[in-house]
């Protein structure tokens, strides 16, 4: 195992993944629930793929019922990512990743955001609240 990060446990698990930053906030409703693509033409993700992933990105955006949908189409798709990491997470984030079972931090260390990049792999481990490089 590489380089570890310290993070805080919002929704409980352990995932790994390649890591896909966001500098735009994201919403859910806006990635394609059968293909995992972003579908939102300013995202900065648009046309990428989230499934699988765990992605890091700064807040959630769109009202309650337009994220939870869409997080929910993707878990029922199975389209969804493997964990997120979110800089200001909002009670609908928390309360749908609980739900959904999606392993999901905040309060990452600000190192994490500079050292780490776009496909390296990484293990989140919200239960010991830290992100590792693999």
């Amino acid at each position: 195992m590489g380089k570890s990060y310290k993070c805080h446990k919002i929704a409980g698990g352990k995932v790994s993944g390649e890591v896909l930053f966001s500098k735009d906030p994201l919403c859910f409703y806006l990635i394609e629930p059968k293909s995992g693509i972003v579908i939102e033409k300013e995202h900065c993700l648009y046309g990428k793929c989230i499934t699988g992933k765990i992605i890091v990105f700064p807040y959630g955006k769109a009202s309650s019922v337009v994220q939870a949908d869409g997080m929910y189409q993707l878990k029922l798709s199975g389209m969804g990512p493997a964990g997120m990491v979110v800089e200001n997470a909002d009670t609908t984030l928390a309360a749908s990743a609980i739900i959904f079972e999606l392993p999901m931090a905040n309060k990452a260390e600000s190192t994490f955001y500079k050292e780490v990049h776009d496909g390296e792999q990484a293990v989140l481990d919200t239960e010991k609240g830290e992100i590792i490089l693999i």
